[in-house]
């Protein structure tokens, strides 16, 4: 593994604040969602997980569109949407593939279990609006430290087989992996998606490495944005929901 001393710590993670409005105060989720998971640990609370969160809607990736318009609007700039890796504010209109666009990106990389733009491809709680070019360097690279400074989003870093996006957004990106892997588990005619720890997955349905996502998940801990976007996929569009956004403590629980 790739690192650069000094600047990340698990554990001591320096949180920015983007000088945007305040989200939207976030719900909680119903009394009775996560009902039968009580006392679980392990594969046991990992199989009650899914089978709760296995219940939802499925978009179309045109719908996918306007669903992003709607989980990540700027709550500073309702005409815009703030982009994953940059954290910049991008008109919702800008959407493409043309240079100065934003995207729809996989955080689960799509050829990593070859689900292309169906079923997991169009599930709401890993894709995120990214511009084109800072999408198009991501690629299909699993996740981990180290690298080169990605232009165009300030505090990334990739090199040749993964990528490390910026500290404000590592957790987020660590609990999108951790659903997938629960939300999927080939009792749908998709791959059953898993974590590993290591690099260079490539169409394997794989992700890695889950050593650091779970660093992440602990070190960059849920905030109300994220809680806030949980709620609209849930409320307005799939109507399933991250349990990793709800109960943070579940994730060692299933992969500690």
């Amino acid at each position: 593994m790739r690192t650069r001393t000094g600047r990340w710590l698990a554990g001591s993670l320096a949180i920015v604040v983007a000088a945007v409005g305040a989200p939207a105060a976030a719900a909680a989720p119903p009394a009775d969602y996560y009902s039968g998971t009580e006392g679980l640990t392990g594969e046991a609370l990992k199989d009650a997980l899914h089978d709760i969160i296995d219940d939802a809607e499925r978009l179309s990736y045109d719908q996918v569109w306007d669903g992003l318009r709607a989980t990540d609007e700027d709550p500073g700039d309702p005409g815009s949407v703030v982009l994953l890796y940059s954290g910049q504010s991008r008109s919702k209109n800008s959407n493409g593939g043309m240079v100065g666009d934003w995207n729809r990106e996989h955080v689960w990389a799509k050829s990593h279990g070859d689900f292309g733009t169906s079923g997991p491809g169009t599930d709401l709680h890993h894709l995120r609006p990214t511009d084109v070019q800072v999408n198009s360097i991501r690629g299909n690279k699993d996740f981990d430290t180290g690298g080169s400074a990605v232009d165009g989003a300030p505090g990334n870093y990739t090199d040749d087989d993964s990528f490390e996006p910026r500290d404000e957004v590592k957790g987020d990106v660590a609990r999108m992996i951790l659903y997938m892997a629960v939300r999927y588990e080939g009792d749908d005619g998709y791959a059953d998606l898993e974590l590993n720890d290591q690099v260079n997955n490539n169409s394997a349905p794989y992700h890695g490495r889950v050593s650091v996502l779970l660093d992440w998940h602990d070190a960059d801990p849920v905030d109300d944005a994220e809680r806030r976007r949980n709620d609209v996929v849930y409320e307005q569009f799939q109507h399933n929901r991250n349990p990793f956004i709800d109960h943070p403590e579940w994730a060692a629980e299933i992969f500690g």
